[in-house]
């Protein structure tokens, strides 16, 4: 074979591989995805202090508590409350932060004559 052959099989085999590589480069896909942030951290966990509890009476049965009102001493988002365990929780609305007035369901109003522990759920 010639010198010449030779050179045009060298370029002809060089010119497929180079082909070969541009086409296969153009299927590749690209994904972006955006810059995002994780960490790992903890942070003390403090309780409130419940003020000024004050309690309603049902006004059709005096003998059951219709609802609690109390002031906490940090603002707070949410709360509930329950009058003994084991009783249905009352839905707190919170207005000003710290004053929470909560009301149990029609039905599920605690009896007065045991109520001996009042339960508060807070959280900010």
């Amino acid at each position: 074979m010639t010198t010449t052959k030779r050179r045009r099989r060298a370029v002809l085999a060089l010119l497929l591989a180079i082909a070969a590589a541009i086409a296969a480069y153009g299927y590749t896909a690209t994904n972006t995805v955006e810059g995002s942030r994780a960490g790992d951290g903890s942070g003390a966990i403090a309780g409130y202090d419940v003020s000024s509890v004050s309690y309603t009476l049902l006004s059709s049965d005096p003998t059951k508590i219709s609802g609690v009102s109390f002031t906490l001493d940090n603002a707070a988002s949410g709360a509930a409350a329950q009058v003994d365990s084991g009783t249905a929780w009352a839905t707190c609305t919170i207005t000003d932060g710290t004053s929470a007035a909560c009301t149990f369901a029609s039905g599920s109003e605690p009896d007065v004559a045991p109520a001996s522990n009042l339960r508060v759920v807070a959280a900010s």
